[in-house]
């Protein structure tokens, strides 16, 4: 991250990946921008990316979501609020806690759900593991595990749909677009049938 004021540049560097991602660098960007400091920033490795990359995981949607609590029953907690989210979740995690954060996602998030685990990315003793969260957290319980950490977990499964849901979803669609067009939007949203949702939508419009 580069600022510059006047003649007199000023950068904050990391030979830990690149800065502001789940470090407070963000107070020194945010300060600098109020005292009308230009602030760019130049790419470097960055170990959520790069996981993300080398992860086979959707790709297309994903959410950072930094470290864990260290804490058991406040992880617990975080760990249910993003149970549900369609996007590929990434967090940093400490090696001393990778066996605790996976038997805790393995409780919460399900034995079978996907994930991957890449240790020291882009440095010498790189690692990628991957399979479902059971296996990672039997394996990983097994290991002395060193380095930086990366864990990237799939995204929850869609959950079923009922009237109800497909209702309070064409809620937004149906007062800007025909029955038609909103029933299309809504199967393809929720993956659902469009004679389904066309049902639903026309008994919605006539009411």
């Amino acid at each position: 991250v580069l600022a510059r004021r006047g003649d007199q540049p000023v950068a904050l560097t990391s030979d830990a990946g690149t800065p502001r991602i789940s470090d407070p660098g963000y107070r020194l960007v945010r300060e600098a921008r109020a005292r009308g400091i230009a602030v760019t920033s130049l790419p470097g490795a960055c170990a959520a990316v790069v996981g993300l990359t080398l992860s086979g995981l959707p790709s297309d949607r994903f959410l950072f979501a930094g470290f864990a609590p260290a804490a058991r029953a406040a992880r617990r907690s975080f760990l249910a609020e993003l149970a549900g989210e369609q996007a590929t979740l990434i967090l940093y995690e400490s090696p001393k806690r990778l066996a605790e954060l996976l038997a805790d996602m393995v409780a919460i998030l399900g034995p079978g759900r996907r994930a991957v685990v890449c240790r020291e990315l882009t440095k010498r003793y790189e690692e990628v593991l991957g399979g479902p969260l059971a296996g990672l957290a039997t394996d990983v319980a097994d290991r002395q595990i060193r380095g930086e950490i990366v864990v990237l977990v799939d995204r929850a499964p869609p959950a079923e749909a009922t009237e109800e849901s497909i209702a309070a979803a064409l809620g937004d669609p149906l007062p800007t677009m025909s029955v038609k067009d909103a029933a299309t939007f809504v199967s393809q949203t929720l993956g659902i049938s469009r004679k389904v949702a066309y049902r639903i939508a026309l008994d919605r419009s006539k009411g």
